[in-house]
């Protein structure tokens, strides 16, 4: 039967925590020695119990050991601290042409100009004008290539709208010849004169009749008031 998992935590029972104490430091000295022989490695261990009791290990003489782990600490560090003076400094250099930058932009778009000087006032309205004019010139550009490109399509549709009249006139031609004949072109000019004839002859008796309705309206409405004021008058209806 194998052994349960251990929970890593403080143990509360003092001989317990003793006893592990004792097991636990004596397996990491062993482990210690394993690792300087079989690996040929420099290994210092410094143990100090809960009393303060010192236990240590060293596969030499552990003063020297001390020595070159502080030595490597102390290059590591100082690489550490120019790296980060490096990258400090680019910091600040990138903030001050944002900062640059951003203030440029505000000025152009005419924020801001009160402290400028007259130099400074003159330079930002040069580049303004230069500005302007090459995003005129880009514009113009752009309208002249769309114009072309328009143009060009325009050809296509045309030479496009050739082909299909041959086409119709190859395939049907008795239908072409009946569109472009100036009797059936006289027929269409008829019928629409008629259609606006008849619309304009429906539009008159319409108006005509609203006219009779109001005018048959207004005869009531006086009948009514005629047998009104008889009633007032004493006049029988």
């Amino acid at each position: 039967m194998g052994r349960g998992r251990v929970v890593l935590e403080r143990i509360e029972n003092k001989i317990n925590r003793q006893v592990t104490f004792s097991k636990r430091r004596s397996g990491l000295l062993k482990k210690a020695f394993e690792l300087s022989v079989l690996c040929d490695a420099e290994v210092a261990l410094i143990i100090f119990s809960s009393r303060g009791k010192l236990f240590q290990y060293s596969s030499s003489d552990i003063s020297g050991i001390i020595e070159r782990y502080r030595q490597c600490r102390y290059n590591k560090l100082s690489q550490t601290g120019n790296l980060f003076d490096q990258q400090s400094q680019e910091f600040l250099k990138l903030k001050v042409k944002y900062e640059s930058l951003e203030r440029t932009q505000r000025h152009f778009q005419g924020e801001e100009l009160e402290p400028l000087g007259m130099k400074e006032l003159m330079n930002l309205e040069k580049q303004v004008e230069r500005t302007l004019a090459q995003a005129r010139q880009l514009h113009m550009k752009k309208l002249i290539t769309r114009q072309a490109e328009l143009s060009e399509k325009v050809h296509e549709d045309q030479e496009l709208n050739k082909k299909l009249k041959f086409k119709l006139r190859d395939e049907f031609p008795d239908l072409i010849a009946e569109h472009n004949n100036p009797i059936h072109e006289l027929n269409e000019v008829q019928a629409i004169n008629q259609f606006q004839s008849e619309t304009l002859l429906n539009n008159t008796r319409m108006f005509e009749h609203h006219n009779q309705e109001g005018k048959a309206s207004g005869t009531r409405q006086q009948d009514g008031q005629s047998s009104h004021d008889r009633n007032n008058n004493g006049w029988l209806v």
